[in-house]
C-alpha cells in the first residue's frame, strides 16, 4: 500500500489535492470553533447551499469562471446572516434554513429550465456531494488556494484576540470599545471564502462538516478557546489528509471519505474525553 501511495505521489494532481485539502480543512477548523460557540454551526450549509445557488445562475449565464459571481453572493449572504444580530426579525437559525432552503430549490430549477449539460443529474449530485474535481486541479488554482488559505490564517492570527471577544460575549465586547460589527464583518467575509473553497473538496452538503466535527472533538478533549482551536487545526488536517489518501487508493468519493474519517475521530475523542474526562486546560 505503501509502494502504490508512493506511485501516486509522483502525479502533481494528487500532491496539488492533498495541499488544497489540507490548507482548506486548516482554514474550516479555525472559524469552525468561532461558529460552533456561537450557535452558527449550521451556517456552513446554509452559505454552500447560497453558492450552489449562485454556481447555478453562473451556469446558465455561461460564465466562464463562475468564481466572480459565487464569491461575491457568498459574501453577501454571510454578512446578512452573521450581521443580523439580536435586532433582525428573523433569527439566525431560521434565517440560515430559509436561505438555505430558497438557494437550493431555486438552484437546481434554474438548471432544469435552461440546462446546458447533457448530465444534469451528475453534475448536480457532483457538485451536493463533491466530485473528482479536487483531482484535476491546475497550478493556477493551487496558487489561487494557497494565497487565500495564507489570508485567512494571517487574519485570524492577527485578530485572534478580538475573535475571541466577539465569540464568547458580543455586548461585553462592544462596551470595552471593540467594534464587533466590524469584526463580524470579517468573520463573514473569512467564512464565505472558506465556503466557496471547499465546495471543491467535499461538495456543498458536506462543508459543515468540515466545520462542526474537528471543533466538536478538540471540545471534548480540551477546554480553553486557544487549546481547542489548536487541537481542532490538527485533528482537521490529520483527517482531510488521511480522507484524501484514502479516497485515492480506495477509489472512493473524497468528500464523503474526508467526512467519514471526521467522524470517525469524533467519536474516539467523544469515548476517549468521556473515559478520562478530557485534559481540562
Amino acid at each position: 500500500m505503501i509502494d502504490k501511495l508512493m506511485m501516486y505521489m509522483q502525479y502533481p494532481f494528487v500532491r496539488y489535492a492533498l495541499i488544497v485539502g489540507v490548507l482548506i480543512a486548516l482554514c474550516s477548523s479555525l472559524l469552525g470553533v468561532t461558529l460552533v460557540l456561537k450557535r452558527f454551526s449550521f451556517i456552513g450549509d446554509g452559505l454552500s447551499h447560497v453558492a450552489f445557488g449562485a454556481m447555478a445562475i453562473g451556469s446558465v449565464l455561461n460564465l466562464t469562471n463562475n468564481m466572480y459571481l459565487v464569491l461575491p453572493v457568498t459574501i453577501a449572504s454571510a454578512i446578512l446572516l452573521l450581521s443580523g444580530g439580536r435586532k433582525a426579525k428573523i433569527k439566525g437559525d431560521a434565517a440560515i434554513a430559509m436561505i438555505s432552503v430558497a438557494s437550493l430549490a431555486f438552484g437546481y430549477l434554474l438548471m432544469n429550465i435552461f440546462s446546458t449539460s447533457s448530465n444534469l443529474s451528475g453534475d448536480v449530485c457532483s457538485t451536493l456531494f463533491g466530485s473528482t474535481s479536487i483531482l484535476t486541479l491546475t497550478s493556477r488554482e493551487v496558487s489561487l488556494c494557497i494565497a487565500l488559505s495564507v489570508a485567512v490564517v494571517m487574519i485570524f492570527v492577527l485578530f485572534y484576540n478580538k475573535i475571541f471577544a466577539v465569540t464568547f460575549d458580543e455586548d461585553f465586547s462592544k462596551a470595552a470599545g471593540t467594534k464587533s460589527e466590524a469584526y463580524n464583518f470579517l468573520l463573514a467575509v473569512v467564512i464565505a471564502v472558506i465556503i466557496v473553497l471547499a465546495m471543491n473538496l467535499v461538495g456543498s452538503l458536506l462543508i459543515s462538516a468540515l466545520v462542526i466535527f474537528p471543533a466538536l472533538s478538540a471540545m471534548r478533549l480540551f477546554r480553553s478557546f486557544r487549546a481547542v482551536t489548536v487541537c481542532s487545526a490538527v485533528i482537521s488536517v490529520i483527517c482531510a489528509f488521511s480522507g484524501i489518501v484514502i479516497s485515492i487508493l480506495a477509489s472512493t468519493p473524497v468528500g464523503s471519505t474526508i467526512v467519514a474519517v471526521n467522524v470517525l475521530f469524533f467519536a474516539v475523542c467523544y469515548i476517549f474525553g468521556t473515559v478520562l474526562g478530557g485534559v481540562r486546560k
